[in-house]
């Protein structure tokens, strides 16, 4: 006799749907509600039904696995957090509108943590005292909170998520750089362990400040970055922090010394560019102006380059960053965007790209409406101005490390590790004494993983227009047993014998035992994306045999009854070997 206990179709909820939801963008979207997988509540709110819960839970325990691996200790930590914490770090209003805030019903103001970097160096000031108790490495995977201004792609952009995050504490900057190496490493196994091509690039800390962070990104369209990569050398950066080599110009045309100019009804680059007497964007000065922590900047690029906000927020120094207001622009300038310029500025800091070294015979505006300004000599003439990398970089620039050129391309970023430093610490006296008895500030690291994003990669990069191909490792089921006569005896007890023995060789089974056609329940299990698909039938049984269908490819193969346990073991092997 046999005993079969696997999760039968009859009894799963599994609300699959023949067309997308209206409103998704994305694949990952459109697969995960039509297979049953997700549900919205609300506006970047969703259920995660049974499948989805089964994928969730298969990611975390190989996050669990690689994160206790490297000899990191899993805690849980609240999701409401007190103001107190964040206001000492100064990060309570510098979260601004991203931040969940309310008050209880005496009073007191608290928020849902978008982040846990100040509950664990709270809990690390509190506990430990001394260098002989480093390092220590802590981990939690728990509800994260963001009120996303505009959430949209599914699962991509939410308002509540599951992050593994990990804090590391350390003596010594030699055992964070240690660490961060153990985490680099842990992430490539987990992200190759889910079924994900991903690549590493240099990234801008943002908000979390440190030392360095890297970014681990996935290719795809549905993702919000753009990361530049050198095929040559394999250099890779977000777009935030890339750089790239261009030509030198050298200026021949207009005047050497500063004319003021009428320019009437101007107001962009390509205004002037039409303008008789005006310049070609290459010759033109962009000058935009910015609040950094309270404080305007000036901004300069060339004009037919873009600025990059994350770079100038990086030489700023600043914690906000926004774009100016007009009143505000007109307080610091005396005009109006599309005037405006740093020649004679001095009540505000001005930083100029540094592809702009040397430039001479430019135009820029004269912060005088209506007014601008030719024959500046970038040297001479904004003297004051401080040089920074500010431009986005472009696809088909000269890479920085090779004589290569760039490729530029989506991503979706699905980890994310920093080198914070003393940035909590320092903040929130999160003090040890080191090996001379002296009180010296905690060093610490930062590690954070999107549990959702890893689904929602995997589903972007396997898919085809029949549903989801999910990763072996990741898959809500291994394999499928689809009965295709419930009502015939030998059929169903074929089947049932087939479950029960693939169950107890260890594969996670999903039985579909519906009394529905064969077609109905094909088409759902290439939806539902489950790897290996048995199909038991009339005809297949009477030859001592049964279907079997990989999802990843579109043969049959007929296996011997007696063969196919061992078969979905070699498969399930294969898949899971990294």
């Amino acid at each position: 006799m046999f005993e079969e206990t696997a999760m039968r179709m009859t009894n799963l909820f599994v609300p699959t749907l023949k067309e997308s939801p209206a409103d998704a963008q994305v694949d990952s979207h459109k697969l995960l509600v039509r297979g049953g997988y997700i549900r919205q509540l609300s506006a970047g709110i969703y259920c995660y039904l049974p499948l989805f819960r089964r994928v969730q839970l298969k990611i975390e325990n190989i996050i669990r696995e690689e994160m206790n691996g490297i000899g990191a200790q899993e805690f849980y930590q609240p999701a409401l957090h007190p103001k107190e914490i964040w206001e000492e770090t100064g990060r309570w209003e510098v979260m601004g509108q991203n931040m969940f805030r309310l008050k209880d019903r005496k009073g007191t103001e608290l928020c849902l943590g978008m982040t846990a970097e100040e509950v664990f160096t709270l809990l690390a000031r509190n506990e430990l005292r001394s260098y002989k108790e480093l390092p220590q490495t802590w981990y939690q995977i728990q509800n994260k909170f963001r009120d996303e201004a505009r959430p949209k792609s599914g699962l991509l952009r939410v308002r509540q998520f599951t992050m593994k995050d990990a804090y590391s504490f350390h003596a010594d900057t030699a055992s964070l750089d240690e660490a961060y190496e153990q985490e680099r490493h842990a992430y490539e196994r987990i992200f190759s362990r889910a079924g994900l091509k991903f690549a590493q690039v240099e990234a801008h800390t943002g908000a979390m400040g440190g030392s360095g962070s890297t970014e681990f990104m996935v290719r795809t369209d549905a993702g919000e970055d753009d990361i530049a990569v050198c095929p040559k050398c394999n250099y890779a950066a977000n777009t935030e922090m890339a750089k790239s080599r261009i030509p030198a110009m050298t200026d021949t045309d207009g005047p050497t010394a500063l004319e003021k100019f009428p320019t009437p009804g101007v107001r962009t680059i390509e205004d002037l560019e039409k303008f008789a007497g005006g310049a070609k964007a290459s010759s033109q000065l962009k000058t935009l102006v910015y609040m950094g922590d309270g404080k305007l900047v000036l901004a300069i690029v060339r004009g037919d380059h873009q600025l990059n906000e994350a770079k100038l927020q990086t030489a700023t120094k600043a914690n906000v960053l926004r774009p100016a207001h007009p009143e505000e622009i007109k307080g610091l300038l005396g005009a109006m965007p599309g005037s405006l310029g740093g020649v004679g500025v001095t009540k505000a800091p001005v930083f100029i790209d540094e592809s702009l070294r040397g430039r001479t015979r430019m135009t820029t505006g004269a912060n005088v409406d209506d007014f601008h300004l030719r024959g500046v000599d970038v040297a001479r003439d904004l003297a004051q101005g401080t040089f920074a990398d500010l431009r986005i970089v472009s696809a088909g620039e000269g890479c920085p490390k090779c004589d290569g050129t760039l490729d530029v391309f989506k991503a979706l970023e699905v980890g994310h590790i920093f080198k914070l430093g003393t940035k909590y610490s320092v903040s929130m006296k999160a003090n040890v004494l080191n090996a001379e008895g002296k009180e010296v500030p905690l060093i610490m690291g930062c590690y954070g993983i999107g549990v959702e994003r890893i689904a929602a990669a995997a589903v972007e990069l396997h898919h085809d227009n029949d549903g989801v191909i999910w990763p072996m490792s990741i898959a809500p089921f291994q394999a499928t047993v689809l009965a295709l006569q419930p009502n015939d005896a030998d059929v169903m007890n074929a089947s049932k014998k087939l479950v029960a023995e693939l169950e107890a060789a260890g594969i996670d089974v999903l039985f579909d035992d519906r009394d529905e056609r064969a077609g109905v329940k094909f088409k759902d299990a290439d939806l539902i994306g489950v790897p290996l698909r048995f199909a038991i039938g009339k005809n297949t049984l009477a030859e001592g045999q049964v279907e079997l269908k990989q999802r990843s490819g579109k043969d049959v193969e007929k296996v011997a009854v007696g063969a196919a346990v061992a078969r979905a073991k070699e498969l399930v092997a294969a898949a899971l070997k990294v």
